[in-house]
């Protein structure tokens, strides 16, 4: 069965693995069934999501807003198995790419879900249950009259404080000067956070469009923002 965008309608029950709770010590290594799918069906846009209870491990959570075709969250979630990660993306065709290539990779620690990225920020995030956000090369909206619809503005901030866990970070990418102005600026407005560093593990990572910009030889722009 099939809801009306395509996603199986039993994607909202991901399966869990593990061994039983009264063998803690022996969890991790028990066998692990994968979900036929990574793909999270919402059965609400009202209620906040349980992300935790996604996963067949309890670990640090981190997400990828606006995820493209996951070419970075897939290799970032296969080098750190200690990390669970959800993918964030509005595009069902991206959304399907990216399943494929974590199932062909048996990453049981990346979920997915379809949705605009500042809905499920602002709405659908449980407060400071994220250890680390990944905003990517973000449309920049260039014209000055549409610099409103830019996804990191002030109230970006606002949201991004109340979902992570003190101590936290966001970390960011453009290849636009003007949008990485804005984000710096309105960061350095925010008291909650402070300028961070991205590791250069973190760095060697690329996405799809960094790429495609490194082979044009366009300069890639980061910045990351710790919350207090």
């Amino acid at each position: 069965m099939k809801t009306e965008d395509g996603v199986p309608a039993s994607a909202s029950g991901l399966s869990h693995c593990g061994a039983p709770a009264e063998s803690p010590l022996t969890a991790r290594s028990a066998p692990c069934a994968l979900p036929s799918t990574f793909i999270y069906h919402l059965t609400s846009i009202i209620d906040r999501l349980e992300p935790a209870k996604w996963f067949p491990h309890s670990q640090p959570l981190e997400v990828e807003l606006g995820s493209g075709d996951g070419t970075f969250i897939a290799q970032y979630a296969q080098r750190r198995p200690d990390r669970n990660f959800l993918a964030v993306e509005r595009l069902l065709g991206r959304l399907r790419k990216l399943d494929r290539k974590g199932l062909r990779a048996g990453l049981a620690n990346l979920r997915l879900v379809r949705i605009e990225a500042s809905y499920l920020l602002e709405y659908l995030l449980p407060p400071e249950s994220v250890h680390a956000l990944h905003v990517y090369f973000p449309d920049p909206w260039p014209k000055r009259k549409h610099r409103k619809n830019r996804l990191v503005n002030a109230r970006f901030t606002e949201l991004a404080a109340q979902a992570l866990t003190p101590g936290s970070t966001v970390y960011l990418r453009t290849d636009d000067q003007d949008y990485l102005a804005q984000m710096t600026a309105v960061f350095a407005a925010n008291a909650s956070f402070f300028p961070g560093e991205t590791p250069s593990e973190l760095i060697s990572v690329l996405t799809d469009f960094e790429k495609d910009f490194l082979e044009k030889g366009v300069r890639t722009l980061h910045a990351a923002y710790q919350r207090r």
